[in-house]
This record gives structure tokens, C-alpha cells and sequence, in this order.
């Protein structure tokens, strides 16, 4: 249960509230949907801000005091948009439900597990004790509890940010309640099924199919009630992260980086394209993908992708496959970006220089 946590936001809020410039955030919103657009007149979109410096320290809220109270989340996040302003970079501002991967996993029952706090990650879950048997017989059940779990936790935080920030019109503006991590149909599968499941696609086919579907299912749905309470930007694009992009949202496909692209094209491509069909949207992968990027980048719909670890991939493969075809590349660390246009790799306007902020990312790549 959310415990009771006496936290003074309104210092804190009225602190952005000041520091937001309208008219800086126009015009980086503007600046956004022309790349997004695939508009950018630049070689590299690198967007910046005019610094604004805090009147009040903000304090470090750990994950797993966040976890304790909606308003140490709201807190904790709102302080990385108090650092953007702080720093002057282009990414725009947002929050998030910051509960991590584990969202629709507790949501059917799976247990969460947290790392000790001098670790200060997200937290997420163990597969099911009775792996594959338990989870087809949740299958079968029929409709999740949306309240159950973290997943009821996102709704909640949502509803109390919603409730704190009614005086403060410019927060309400600029301050983007973007998406929770929802992951995708594979990494779902993995997280609930267990290891198990890698050889379970050759040895249970049928089972890892009708698991896949069950989640591509509960993805669409829980993004559709979240869009109900958290409406995009605006009716083609989205913010993730701080990056917007067109669609409206973005799948986490950790999990295909243990998979071929065969496996990818005949497991996980029809599921990616099904949520697509309905949104439109962008791809996040961590780890390596250059191995089933060519699969990825053929799908309806796909306007961008968001990579984690370009050192950990054949670049070039990633942008025959990308920028070559006029998909977005977000999110890129400037190494990578210094790497390719030193060795006179084209980028095509269509390469955001900038991280985004995912849990894990090292605070020299922010």
C-alpha cells in the first residue's frame, strides 16, 4: 500500500513553475515535431534550452523510498526535469509512473523483487513459480485487474500528480505524463514464462504463441485506458523520455537481443505490427539488434527507434536499416554521433543527439 510520506511539494513546484519559460518551450516543442516530422534542415537535431538556475536545493529521492509514497515518486521525477532546465538540454519535460518493467507482470501476480538500496535501480520480478503451466492458466482467467499491482500504483500516481499540479498551469502545460513502462509482448513473455521460454520456442510453439498474444492483448488495452487518463501530446506525436516522436508509443524490446531475427521475424514481428496497427509508434532495444533490425525496420508504422548501446552493434547495419529508409534514430549518445560523422557516415537530419533517461543510463551520457 502507498504509505503516507509528509513531503511540501508546492516549494518545489512553484520552483519549476518560475523556472518554466514558455517561450523556450515552444519552441523546442517546435523544434521536436519538425524532426519528428522528418523536417530537421540540421545534419544532427542536438536541441538546447536557456539554463534556469533552482531557487531551492532539490534532494535525491532513492527508487526505493519513491516507491514508498506517490509524492517521493512525483518528487524524485520532477527533480530530473528541474536538472534539464538546470543544464539547458533539449529534452522535453516529463514524468512517468516510474514502477519499471515489472508493471503488467505484478498486475497478473508475478513477484516483485527489489535490489538494496545503494543500488538505486528500478525493481523487477520473478517469473511465475509454475513458469509456463501457471502462466497458460492465467491465460485462460479472461480480464486482468488493472488495480492490482504496480499496475494500479501507475494509475494512482497518475490520478495524485494530476490532483498537485492543478494550480500550476505551466507545469500542467509543459510537464509531459508520458508512458509507463509497459515493455512488449516478448520481454512480458520472458519476464512471467521464465528462461525456459528460449527453448521453449522451438520445443512449445503453439503455448509461446498464444503468450504472446495474450500480452500483445493486455499492451494495447492498458495503453489505451492509460491514454484515457494521460492523453498524448497531441493526436500524432508522443514524449518518451523526453524525446517525442510520432506514434504514440514506444515498445521495449530488451528481450530480443537472445532471439535471431528468424525467431524475431516469426515470434515477435506480428505482435510488434499489431500494436503499431493501433498506435503507431517507436522501438527501444537495449543490447545488440543489428541482428534483426532489417526484420524491424520493414513494419507499418514504424516511425523510430530508441538504442541503448551503440558500441554493442554493427552501426552501419543499424542505419541501412533506419536513417536509410527515412526512420528516426532518438536518443543517440554523441560518441556514437562524433564516431559516425568523423568517418563521414550521412546522418541524414534524422539523428537526435541527446540520452534519454532510462533508470540505468550513466549520468555522463545525460
Amino acid at each position: 500500500m502507498e504509505q503516507k510520506v509528509a513531503v511540501d511539494l508546492n516549494r518545489y513546484l512553484e520552483d519549476l513553475e518560475r523556472r518554466i519559460l514558455p517561450e523556450e518551450e515552444l519552441r523546442l516543442e517546435q523544434e521536436w515535431i519538425t524532426f519528428a516530422d522528418g523536417q530537421c534542415r540540421e545534419e544532427v537535431f542536438v536541441p538546447r534550452r536557456k539554463t534556469s538556475k533552482p531557487s531551492v536545493v532539490w534532494p535525491r529521492v532513492p527508487i526505493n523510498d519513491a516507491f514508498k509514497s506517490y509524492d517521493l515518486m512525483i518528487l524524485q521525477q520532477l527533480a530530473a526535469c528541474s536538472e534539464h532546465l538546470q543544464k539547458g538540454d533539449g529534452e522535453l519535460l516529463g514524468i512517468r509512473s516510474n514502477y519499471g518493467t515489472a508493471i503488467i507482470p505484478t498486475m497478473l501476480g508475478a513477484e516483485a523483487f527489489f535490489l538494496p538500496e545503494e543500488a538505486d535501480t528500478l525493481p523487477g520480478c520473478r517469473p511465475f513459480a509454475g513458469g509456463r503451466e501457471e502462466l497458460l492458466g492465467i491465460l485462460e482467467k479472461g480480464e486482468p485487474d488493472y488495480g492490482r499491482g504496480f499496475a494500479g500504483k501507475t494509475f494512482e500516481m497518475a490520478e495524485r500528480y494530476l490532483e498537485v499540479v492543478k494550480d500550476y498551469p505551466k507545469i500542467r502545460r509543459f510537464v509531459h505524463y508520458y508512458n509507463p513502462d509497459l515493455q512488449g509482448p516478448l520481454a512480458l513473455t520472458e519476464m512471467t514464462w521464465g528462461s525456459e521460454l528460449y527453448a521453449d520456442l522451438y520445443e512449445q510453439e503453439e503455448a509461446v504463441e498464444q503468450a504472446l498474444d495474450f500480452f500483445t492483448d493486455i499492451y494495447i488495452a492498458f495503453m489505451k485506458k492509460w491514454k484515457a487518463l494521460c492523453p498524448d501530446f497531441d493526436g500524432e506525436h508522443a514524449v518518451e523520455w523526453g524525446l517525442l516522436h510520432r506514434g504514440g508509443t514506444m515498445i521495449r524490446n530488451d528481450a530480443a537481443m537472445n532471439i535471431s531475427g528468424e525467431m524475431y521475424e516469426r515470434f515477435v514481428s506480428p505482435r510488434d505490427q499489431r500494436i503499431l496497427d493501433v498506435f503507431g509508434d517507436c522501438i527501444h532495444f537495449c543490447g545488440q539488434g543489428h541482428h534483426y533490425i532489417d526484420r524491424v525496420g520493414k513494419l507499418r508504422g514504424l516511425w523510430g527507434i530508441n538504442l541503448s548501446q551503440p558500441e554493442w552493434n554493427d552501426m552501419e547495419v543499424i542505419y541501412q536499416h533506419t536513417i536509410d529508409q527515412g526512420i528516426l534514430i532518438l536518443g543517440m549518445p554523441k560518441e556514437e554521433v562524433a564516431r559516425a560523422r568523423k568517418e563521414g557516415r550521412p546522418l541524414r537530419g534524422l539523428v537526435h543527439c541527446g540520452a534519454s533517461l532510462a533508470a540505468w543510463e550513466n549520468k555522463d551520457r545525460r
